[in-house]
Formats: structure tokens, C-alpha cells, sequence
């Protein structure tokens, strides 16, 4: 599977934008797929991922309604609408995927087995 992410950029505060996730290969296969964050000098966090067969969404706790993930599943594709963004926001954001693993934990950038190459996201106040 890959994974190809695109969207971000440079945006004020209170300001949107939209991430894209172009997922090709073996797309059947997937499980969750996600969008986590990175800052220099931290860990890879979570922002939310969507169960790529029936849709079911999950969001960290700081963006819950602020940002969307969604998918379109003709296009392979998975969103992530952010609005209301805030400084803190700011960060590499990356999409990644999963194959079916019984152990996976939803928040865990160790659980998903494919990554894309990341997009800037900067938020000015």
C-alpha cells in the first residue's frame, strides 16, 4: 500500500484546510487508516483515523470538533478537514494505514504498518 498525502500549508489562525490521503495498492487489505502529527522533538501523536471498512471514526480529545476524517472510498482516498485552527496545531502531518492485527491499538503510530511521506501544516496567530 501506498500512501500519498497532500493539502498542507500556510494558514492563520481560525483559518482551514484540507489534508488528502491517495491510498494505492492493495487497498483491500486496509484496516484503520489515520492522520497523526509530529513537532520536532516529540512523539508521533494521534489525531484521528476512520475504520476503512464500515467508516467508524475516532479523534483525539484537543481536535474533536474542530477537525473531519472522511473517505471516499472510489477514489481510495481519506480527508482530513481542519478548521478552527489554532498555532498549536502546527506540525508534519502524516497519513498511515493498517492491516488487520489483533492487537492494534488505534493511538499507536507502532500499530499501522503503512506510512505516507508527510505534509507541513503552519498555523500563524
Amino acid at each position: 500500500v501506498q500512501l500519498v498525502e497532500s493539502g498542507g500549508g500556510l494558514v492563520q489562525a481560525g483559518g482551514s484546510l484540507r489534508l488528502s490521503c491517495a491510498a494505492s495498492g492493495r487497498t483491500f487489505s486496509l484496516y484503520y487508516v489515520g492522520w497523526f502529527r509530529q513537532v520536532p522533538g516529540k512523539e508521533r501523536e494521534f489525531v484521528a483515523s476512520i475504520l476503512w471498512n464500515d467508516g467508524s471514526i475516532y479523534y483525539e480529545q484537543t481536535v474533536k470538533g474542530r477537525f473531519t476524517i472522511s473517505k471516499d472510498n472510489l477514489e481510495n482516498t481519506v480527508y482530513l478537514q481542519m478548521n478552527s485552527l489554532k498555532p498549536e496545531d502546527t506540525a508534519v502531518y502524516f497519513c498511515a494505514a493498517s492491516s488487520y492485527n489483533p492487537r492494534f491499538v488505534m493511538t499507536s503510530s507502532g500499530s499501522y504498518d503503512y506510512w505516507g511521506q508527510g505534509t507541513q501544516v503552519t498555523v500563524s496567530s
